[in-house]
């Protein structure tokens, strides 16, 4: 096949295959990269004791050997990433040049072949030579993640009483840029030449020394009509957003699921922005790799043999079978992250507060029930609180007052009763006779229900001084359940807290208070706090969060309250109206990202 060294004759067709692995790369990359790293630091974090990171504990978090071991860790996987999303690109790009077809399966055995060369002793700094790329082929997404991050006032008082710490981290910035710049053939002549990092170094830097203010130019102008290609596809999918926001508004009766629809719509275009921004930069650079080779003269390098390919039928056959399970999976996993939080860190300035349905859906249903339970679950609650107590006989059931004549009509206090009995009152009607014949639920039924359907439970204990064993046995419901990274055990009894931690130190729980003063976080029992709305404050959310733990707000029905919680950024409102929560927070996400390009907008 006749050489075609001219990168300019590099077409879209020729680089089409490149373009399905990066498909199923990026997917691939959300379905096993982004829940593994999130699932490291929830580890690390929950192994040394922390619920929450803030400017304050993120330096003692991050210092740990631990933690330490974690990032390095991480950090050989990105480095590696980084290193077969770059290898793909290279050989791509040399089978284009010489005019040889590759397939997308192709593509990925030949960059996790070239990747395993890493394990070299001599080839392990090629992984961080090729992350020191990524600042110079995409300055766009490194500054999206600037500006989405609000850095702490105390981090910025701490760096001015240190006069030294901008001009030694500016020092640090320039010397990684300088070696970008200089090293930025390295990876391809790695890759492509099969020589060794340090014999790729020093070919990138001969080869580059005499070009790099040109090649900056076009790399810069590759990233500008690659920033530019994005904002059209974003305002596109904004528009597209709020015509499909407006019709689940108009068609649905759920109020949230308009704003959901926006968000869900703008994250996705966001993805697939960062996705493909990263290898278009790595193709800007592949192009001048090769022009700058033949404007030097240099010999042509020893043609890479491709993976053999498979029949044409059968490469369909697995381009569709992988399209459809990368498709499938990623979307299953990332709507998975989304709707369990697993994507939502716990950390300052990028936590997502979760909503609470108290007593269940207990503004359209009876309180307590397992209708109001459902309710909250089609209302797309994050959470379900209710409240425990135990009956004569010991058998824990729902219900919130220690009396039952308002809920079932009955002047009969709970711990008077035995199960039989209290299974026999009707907990609906005083509600409404629409629903007659409701029943006080047991725990262990409500905890099935969550269980079956991916729910989180606030499981509030009500002690009156007659239980027995009251938090060994709902211990050992959560338990029997399978469910104890699912509920948290609260109470306005700290007592009650500390016999839970007694028994099961690893079961979360959290302190319910009316007034909040003093040095709360302080109270070990408590592994967050749950607040009456009118006593949260921004210290009272700064002094919790800098302790590493949560904050609940009960119980927040208006809009005006809701929106100042989501201003404090508290971690969990407990609300009446989940509808109305749901829809103040979804419209918080976008609102500022609508303002911002809505005079683009048509």
């Amino acid at each position: 096949m006749k050489d075609r060294t001219d990168a300019g004759r590099l077409s879209l067709r020729d680089l089409g295959p490149l373009l399905g692995f990066e498909a199923l790369y990026k997917m691939a990359a959300v379905v096993l990269f982004v829940p593994l790293m999130a699932g490291a630091f929830s580890l690390a974090m929950r192994l040394k004791g922390y619920a929450y990171l803030t400017h304050e504990n993120i330096g003692a978090f991050l210092s740990d050997p631990l933690t330490v071991l974690l990032l390095a860790v991480l950090l050989i996987l990105a480095a590696a990433y980084a290193v077969t999303d770059i290898g793909a690109v290279a050989f791509a790009a040399d089978q284009a040049v010489r005019g040889v077809r590759v397939g997308p399966e192709q593509i990925l055995r030949f960059a996790l072949k070239n990747t395993a060369r890493l394990r070299r002793p001599g080839d392990m700094l090629m992984g961080l030579t090729a992350m020191l790329l990524i600042p110079l082929v995409s300055i766009g997404l490194g500054a999206a993640f600037l500006e989405a991050v609000t850095i702490p006032a105390a981090f910025v008082r701490f760096v001015r009483a240190r006069p030294y710490l901008p001009p030694l981290a500016g020092a640090v910035v320039l010397l990684s840029t300088a070696l970008g710049l200089r090293w930025r053939y390295a990876v391809f002549i790695f890759t492509v030449e099969g020589c060794g990092f340090a014999e790729a170094r020093r070919r990138a830097a001969a080869l580059g020394r005499r070009t790099l203010l040109k090649d900056l130019a076009v790399l810069l102008a590759v990233q500008a009509l690659s920033a530019g290609l994005s904002i059209v596809l974003l305002l596109l999918a904004m528009a597209l957003a709020r015509l499909l926001g407006g019709l689940f508004t108009e068609f649905f009766p759920v109020k949230w699921l308009g704003p959901s629809a926006v968000w869900q719509s703008i994250v996705l275009t966001l993805a697939v922005i960062a996705g493909l921004t990263v290898p278009v930069g790595y193709g800007g650079l592949a192009l001048l790799y090769y022009r700058r080779r033949a404007r030097a003269g240099c010999p042509d390098i020893h043609a890479i043999a491709p993976p053999a390919s498979p029949r044409p039928g059968k490469r369909r056959r697995f381009l569709m079978a992988a399209a459809v399970c990368a498709l499938a999976a990623g979307s299953v996993t990332l709507g998975f992250l989304l709707s369990t939080g697993g994507i939502n860190p716990d950390i300052e300035h990028l936590h997502i507060m979760e909503i609470t349905a108290h007593r269940g859906a207990s503004a359209y249903y009876p309180e307590n029930t397992m209708a109001a339970f459902a309710g909250a679950m089609d209302q797309g609650a994050d959470w379900i609180e209710l409240d425990v107590q135990q009956t004569a006989d010991g058998v824990l059931v729902v219900a919130h007052d220690a009396n039952l004549k308002r809920t079932t009509g009955v002047d009969a206090n709970v711990w008077d009763l035995t199960y039989a009995e209290v299974a026999q009152l009707d907990a609906g009607s005083s509600f409404d006779p629409e629903f007659a014949g409701e029943r006080i639920p047991l725990l262990s039924e409500v905890l099935a229900f969550a269980g079956e359907n991916g729910l989180h439970l606030n499981i509030e204990l009500k002690p009156t001084g007659h239980e027995t064993d009251l938090e060994k046995r709902t211990v050992d419901a959560i338990r029997a359940a399978e469910l104890e990274d699912s509920c948290v055990v609260t109470s306005q009894a700290y007592d009650t807290l500390q016999a839970v931690k007694a028994y099961d130190e690893h079961i979360p729980t959290v302190y319910v208070m009316r007034l909040a003063y003093g040095s709360i976080d302080r109270l070990d029992a408590a592994d967050a706090f749950s607040v009456q709305a009118k006593s949260v404050t921004p210290s009272l959310v700064s002094r919790v969060h800098n302790a590493g733990k949560s904050l609940y707000v009960w119980t927040v029905n208006s809009k005006a309250s809701i929106t100042k919680m989501i201003e404090l950024s508290v971690d969990n409102i407990i609300t009446d109206n989940v509808d109305l929560a749901k829809q103040c927070v979804y419209e918080s996400r976008y609102n500022d990202l609508l303002e911002e390009y809505s005079d683009l907008l048509p």
